[in-house]
């Protein structure tokens, strides 16, 4: 992601997550030392690409704090949130990170499940978190330098690509900044 890509970025944050951050914010993030910045893209048709998906960490001592996580609504449940969380939980384990937190809402089940899927264990709760007073739950995962883990998230990884180019999916590129 560039900074030309601000304009595309929060119109997906619109999209995705109703207008959580700003251009400023993304903006900061671009330029964070401490923060990895993902989106997924389709592939080039002519000569556009259309960003489909983002995700952002921040790295906080040994810990990596996933701030966002959306896939365009129109390609969801296709396993670009799964293969786009693997690689912000391999961006962590490459930073040296051995901790990843996030908070999601109480009744995001599709995402829950696909957190807990990856390792992320509830360790608490937000009361009223959200603008619309829901909870959240805050979810850890403590093994992100541990060998049989990276060696299932690179196992799932490949399986995803595979599965990507296999289906009429759009091939998921990962941006960083």
């Amino acid at each position: 992601m560039t900074l030309s890509d601000l304009a595309n970025v929060v119109a997906l944050d619109h999209r995705c997550f109703g207008g959580l951050w700003n251009e400023a914010a993304y903006s900061r993030e671009v330029h964070s030392p401490n923060s990895d910045l993902l989106v997924v893209e389709t592939p080039a048709q002519g000569t556009r690409q259309k960003m489909i998906g983002i995700g952002c960490l921040w790295a906080i001592l040994d810990e990596a704090h996933i701030t966002l996580l959306g896939i365009e609504p129109q390609y969801q449940r296709l396993g670009l949130g799964r293969w786009l969380l693997i690689h912000l939980l391999r961006a962590a384990g490459d930073r040296g990170l051995t901790h990843a937190t996030l908070e999601v809402r109480q009744s995001n089940q599709v995402a829950l499940a696909l957190y807990q899927s990856l390792g992320f264990q509830v360790a608490g709760e937000r009361r009223r978190y959200y603008a619309d007073d829901e909870n959240a739950l805050i979810l850890w995962c403590s093994h992100l330098q541990d060998s049989s883990f990276l060696s299932e998230l690179q196992a799932q990884q490949q399986q995803l690509n595979q599965k990507l180019q296999a289906t009429t999916a759009p091939a998921a590129s990962p941006t960083t900044s």
